[in-house]
Parts: structure tokens; C-alpha cells; sequence
């Protein structure tokens, strides 16, 4: 027996994809994977077969348009071409996500296509599907342009091309977003800004949290906050989130070691800090504070606001670090502390996420 890849254009029509299986079934043809990918002209089916050897190319064809198949298209598949897509799709992901430079590489192995090239942002390409070749646009400037001899592109295979050039554009500006902040004692976290994806680190960075460390940062108790609490704070509509983590040396996952919030509300914008206890007073706080300001700053509020209890000594030494003049209101055990800003330009950095 031997494996072959057959695609074929079926009217979409009750009973018409059971007729083409039927024809390649009289055959001897056995189907082991079919895809269905919408288009204007019908349903494109996508077969992987084990055909007896004894079938050729055009055979398969002939079988094919007695099923009333159209546009037939058949080639030799190896192996490896059983795996099921959406396998091959993660797994191209995951190569992307470790390095995504190989862009190129991954479109050519999830589209089966001849060449695969970059153009410049200067270059004028309309974006879409031409029969075999396609124009994806890269969002980091640019657009990637793919070809193969046969078969033509589908609607669908564009999406997942598009979907595999986002994901790589955003490894790309999530590296370049992300710090590294050498602290006094000399360790060493990344900072970056939080995405929804930091949900478990986050959630468990609370859990590793003392009562007391939580109730500072919350101040209405030393509970654990809910899973849709910690969600908005990681995709506010209107503020930035910072998360500093730190990698262990036997290469494990990195761990959440604190969290920066920064909340936009009218001129002004809300601060925030929590930290793991292990790495308090270690210059964590301070650092973070200080790139909440500076964000604050660049995107043109008039003042950055932080709600402290008056016990929170190690707060306000941070407070005291910045170097900035503030001004303090008390109300019972809480303190107000308003630090007026230079506004720059609004809206350059605390841009919607999410």
C-alpha cells in the first residue's frame, strides 16, 4: 500500500462527499484523514489515502472525477503526514515560540510551499490568495510572500499562515519589551509586560504571598483574589501591567516573583505593588516603581496616586526612594499619596490591551 495526498474541489451537497468516497472506496482506496476547507467555488476536501500500490496517478484521478470531484490534485505523501493538523500546527508553533526567526521555515513546512520570501514594507503587495501563491502581511512590517506548484491556496490555509506570522510577531516584540534588572545583591528577574497567558504564574505568585503581603497590596483583606479579578488586572482596558520573573538555573519555568499594576483613571493613574516575601527589600519594589512612573510620565498624566496603610513602612521607603515631592492625605489607617508628574505625550504607552 502506499500513502498518497488527494484534494479535490465537491459541490457542497448532501450525499456528494459520499459519492467521491464511494469511487475511491471501489478502488481499494483507504481514507485515513479528511479535512473540509470552505471555498466560493465549493468544498475543498483534503484526503490522506493508502492506496494499493498497484494504483497510479491518474487512477486516482480517474476515481476521483467518476466521485464527481473537480481540480484534482494527487502526490506521494510520506509518513509523517499522518499526523492530524492541528498537531503540526502546535508543533510548529511551539518551534516559533523558542525561535522565532524561523517564520520562513515553519510557513514552508504547514503549507507544503516551493518558496517562501520577505519584502520590505516599501513594496506594494495586496494581501489575500492568487491560485498557488500568497501575500501574508507581517505585523511587523513588511509581508511574507509564499508559492507552490500545485494545488491552489485555500481561504483556510490562509487564516492558519496569517494566524502562524502573528504568533511570531508577537515572541518578537514580547522579547523586545522585556528587560532584565540586575538588583543590588546582584540577582537578576525580567521584567515585561503581563499578558492573559501569566494568569497560573500570577495566581501562584499570590498563593506564595504572605496573608500580610496581600492584605497591603489589596488592602481589604488577605484573601486570594479571584481568578476574574486577577484577569482584568492583566488586561486592563486602560493601564499596564509589569511582572518581574525570575528563571531557575536547572531550566524549569520561570517563576512570577512580583507584579506592578498601573491604572489609568482620568489625569490621573493608580499604583500598585506586590512581591513575594523572599524577595522584599532587595530593590525589587523600588525598580518597579520607578518604570510605573516613568510609563505613567510618557503617557501624559498629571499624577500618579497610591493607596498605602500607615503602617507599610517598606512602602513608603519606596515612596521615598523615588526622589519625587508627594503629597499625603490620611483618612484613619489609609494613606493617600499623590506624586504630580510631567506630562509628556498621552496615550504613547498605556495603550488597551487585550
Amino acid at each position: 500500500m502506499t500513502l498518497w495526498r488527494i484534494r479535490a474541489t465537491v459541490d457542497d451537497r448532501p450525499g456528494y462527499l459520499s459519492v467521491l468516497t464511494a469511487s475511491l472506496a471501489l478502488r481499494g482506496v483507504n481514507i485515513l484523514t479528511v479535512q473540509v476547507q470552505p471555498t466560493e467555488q465549493g468544498a475543498v476536501d483534503d484526503f490522506l489515502v493508502d492506496a494499493p500500490d498497484t494504483l497510479d496517478e491518474a487512477e486516482l484521478v480517474a476515481a476521483v472525477e467518476r466521485g464527481r470531484g473537480r481540480d484534482c490534485w494527487v502526490a506521494r505523501s510520506e509518513a509523517r503526514g499522518l499526523a492530524d493538523q492541528p498537531t503540526r500546527v502546535l508543533g510548529l508553533a511551539n518551534r516559533l515560540v523558542r525561535d522565532p526567526d524561523a517564520t520562513g521555515e515553519a510557513l514552508r513546512a504547514l503549507l507544503g510551499a516551493d518558496s517562501v520570501s520577505w519584502r520590505p514594507a516599501s513594496v506594494g503587495v495586496d494581501r489575500g490568495i492568487a491560485g498557488a501563491s500568497m501575500a501574508l502581511a507581517d505585523p511587523a512590517g513588511g509581508s511574507f510572500a509564499l508559492r507552490r506548484a500545485a494545488p491552489a491556496f485555500t481561504p483556510a490555509e490562509y487564516a492558519r499562515a496569517q494566524a502562524l506570522v502573528e504568533l511570531a510577531a508577537t515572541v518578537v516584540r514580547r522579547a523586545a519589551e522585556q528587560v532584565t534588572l540586575v538588583l543590588p545583591d546582584g540577582a537578576e528577574v525580567a521584567v515585561r509586560p503581563a499578558c492573559a497567558d501569566d494568569l497560573p504564574g500570577v495566581r501562584e505568585l499570590h498563593e506564595l504571598c504572605s496573608p500580610r503581603s496581600r492584605h497591603r497590596r489589596y488592602l481589604g483583606g488577605a484573601a486570594l483574589p479571584r481568578p476574574d479579578r486577577l484577569r482584568r488586572l492583566l488586561e486592563s482596558s486602560r493601564g499596564l501591567t509589569l511582572i518581574a520573573s525570575t528563571t531557575a538555573t536547572d531550566g524549569a519555568a520561570e517563576s512570577v516573583v512580583a507584579m506592578a499594576n498601573l491604572l489609568g483613571e482620568g489625569d490621573e493613574a493608580e499604583a500598585a505593588l506586590l512581591v513575594r516575601d523572599d524577595w522584599q527589600r532587595r530593590g525589587l519594589g523600588t525598580a518597579l516603581l520607578r518604570r510605573l512612573v516613568k510609563h505613567a510620565d510618557e503617557a501624559g498624566y498629571a499624577a500618579l496616586v497610591l493607596h498605602v496603610q500607615a503602617e507599610n513602612a517598606p512602602m513608603l521607603r519606596t515612596l521615598r526612594r523615588l526622589g519625587r515631592p508627594d503629597s499625603t492625605e490620611r483618612d484613619g489607617a489609609l494613606l493617600t499619596v499623590t506624586v504630580p508628574l510631567t506630562p509628556q505625550r498621552k496615550g504613547s504607552l498605556l495603550t488597551p490591551r487585550g
